[in-house]
């Protein structure tokens, strides 16, 4: 008897009238037409079942922050670093803890079961990340939280800012984190490229720096992570975050960044919602989208995923933890507009963040753990287009949320919705 048997659903890769059986927590089979015994059978009706979705940025510190002490009226980054710098002698356990745990409630609705979030380590009280890592406590049996941590203020440039790193390695972050584009001389933000991959790969830690998130077409932090990563045999774990210099780069120089990049196994996370909101500030007409250049780096073969970043706080006073919203803004922004580059776009909020946050038993296949979400949509496309109503989220087999389906929206024979109106 499984516990669970879902059938007649439409999987993300093309594959129809699939049944997918869940048996303790993981996936048993996933076949067409399959018929068992089940303790829960769920008809999915052609509609799209997805691995959970999956943010490869974000700042869980600082969300739900908004006004907090001030808006940011400039909209400018620079601006939200002051801004932060000023709320952080207000903060306080309970409140971050507050504050994360409802942005969790949020994500977990929207089928978002894997976080990567940045945690300032300028402070030496260490406040935001003992908050996340109670937080991370809290809320794993429904979803991964994974911690990196983060200098805001810049490893070198701050006072004690390697010791507070490394101190929060040692309490349980799980990955080291960069600034070098906020490091006083571009030779220092290369410096600090070298020390922070150095100690990744004496500790056996995962890299992510942000790096470049700069309109400076000079910004090249980049280059050196990439060689960085080459030197010490770090391929496949390092991630560049942002990297939205490249926007504004010679063609001729990235032509020589990108395979060096690719060489390295160098991963992506581009930030859609911020990147377009922060980018360009300084320019009158034209102004640059700032993203960087993700179908070049996906077609040279990089993993390029795409990332939330911020949700109401000194940066941005948007979001809602809705990773399609991300995917939506990275197809307009990127010009992904093919089927294949839109379902590239659906790729980079599921499988493509997964392979970067190294997420174990992630997938639709047999083995893996049961977490899915079943989509008011018939493919990927359609799902970001119409930013589809999660109509069930499962973590391990079991269902954690769950929301009506909307009317009219999908032209499914027999659906709610369908009424008819080209028929009479």
């Amino acid at each position: 008897m499984l516990d669970l048997l879902i059938h007649n659903a439409t999987l993300p890769d093309g594959r129809t009238h699939m049944s997918v059986a869940v048996q303790d927590g993981c996936i048993a089979e996933v076949a067409e037409g399959l018929q068992a015994p089940a303790h829960e059978t769920v008809d999915a009706g052609g509609l799209l079942l997805s691995p959970p979705f999956v943010d490869a940025h974000f700042h869980m510190d600082s969300t739900l922050s908004y006004g907090q002490p001030r808006v940011n009226q400039s909209g400018t980054l620079l601006e939200g670093i002051a801004l932060w710098g000023e709320l952080k002698p207000q903060l306080t356990h309970e409140a971050i803890v507050q504050r994360a745990l409802r942005y969790c409630d949020w994500a977990v609705a929207q089928g978002l079961l894997a976080i990567r979030s940045h945690v300032d380590t300028s402070d030496a009280s260490l406040l935001p990340v003992r908050a996340l890592l109670d937080v991370k406590q809290r809320v794993a049996p429904y979803l991964d939280l994974q911690l990196v941590a983060f200098p805001q203020d810049g490893v070198l440039r701050s006072p004690g800012g390697l010791d507070n790193l490394t101190r929060a390695l040692d309490l349980g972050v799980d990955v080291v984190g960069g600034i070098p584009h906020f490091e006083r001389t571009m030779a220092q933000g290369a410096e600090s490229v070298r020390i922070l991959c150095e100690l990744a790969a004496e500790r056996g830690k995962r890299v992510d720096m942000h790096c470049d998130e700069s309109d400076d077409p000079l910004s090249r932090h980049v280059e050196t992570l990439a060689h960085e990563t080459h030197r010490l045999g770090l391929h496949g774990r390092v991630a560049g975050s942002h990297l939205t210099s490249m926007h504004s780069m010679d063609n001729y120089y990235v032509s020589k960044l990108i395979p060096l990049m690719a060489e390295a196994q160098l991963g992506v996370v581009a930030n859609p919602l911020i990147n377009i909101t922060l980018q360009g500030r300084h320019d009158t007409y034209p102004k640059r989208r700032g993203m960087t250049r993700v179908p070049e780096l996906m077609a040279a073969g990089l993993t390029v995923a795409f990332g939330h970043d911020c949700v109401m706080d000194p940066w941005y006073g948007g979001g809602s933890a809705d990773m399609l919203e991300a995917a939506h803004m990275g197809l307009h922004v990127a010009q992904m507009t093919s089927q294949a580059a839109m379902r590239q776009c659906f790729e980079a909020i599921t499988t493509n963040p997964a392979r970067l946050l190294g997420l174990e038993g992630y997938g639709l296949a047999a083995g893996c753990h049961a977490d899915f979400v079943l989509l008011h949509a018939r493919n990927p496309v359609e799902a970001i287009r119409l930013r589809s109503a999660r109509l069930a989220v499962y973590r391990r087999g079991k269902r954690i949320a769950s929301s009506p389906a909307p009317v009219a929206t999908l032209d499914l024979p027999g659906r709610p919705g369908n009424v008819g109106f080209l028929a009479e």
